[in-house]
């Protein structure tokens, strides 16, 4: 009875993305009791992504950003304070490639791209490392539509600084 009792509690606790900004992603666990946030923040954050999904699978880093959106809009804060960016790089480079281009090299969908347009719409802006990109062949015309190919994820990172982005250290 305890064991269900405990399952009860931790399945309740959970929030389900569907009812979110970001639909079908973004799980995350509701702390009732958590330090209050002023209703004036603006968060301006820069995700780093570098390590690819297993073809045909989600990356869940990326997914982190769709975590952030909903369990933030859910606690209060305004989607327009919400104002994040991801910098892609590395065998993630991959993990932006448009669904078609994504089958032909992968035989697989691209799990992604849902996420990634998503996020594009809730104002989020995403990059890839045009360093990372040539190596692993990608072009812009192969990535999702809204994906900018930087000229290196350094130089997304600097740009996105200057602009008042605060990196997430996870």
């Amino acid at each position: 009875m305890k064991y269900l009792l405990g399952l009860v509690l931790l399945y309740s606790s959970f929030v389900s993305a569907n009812e979110q900004p970001i639909k079908g992603f973004g799980n995350y666990y509701d702390v009732p009791e958590h330090d209050k946030i002023n209703d004036a923040t603006v968060f301006k954050i820069v995700f780093d992504v570098a390590d690819g999904a297993k073809e045909g699978e989600q990356n869940n880093a990326i997914n982190s950003l769709a975590r952030f959106i909903n369990m933030h809009v859910a606690h209060g804060v305004k989607p327009e304070n919400i104002q994040l960016a991801l910098v892609v790089h590395g065998s993630a480079s991959v993990d932006v490639l448009a669904n078609s281009e994504y089958k032909k090299r992968f035989n697989a969908d691209n799990k992604n791209q849902a996420l990634i347009e998503q996020l594009l719409t809730n104002n989020t802006k995403v990059y890839v490392c045009g360093q990372s990109a040539t190596h692993f062949k990608v072009t812009p015309e192969l990535l999702i539509d809204g994906v900018n190919m930087s000229l290196s994820a350094m130089t997304a990172h600097a740009q996105l600084q200057q602009q008042g982005y605060t990196l997430n250290p996870f």
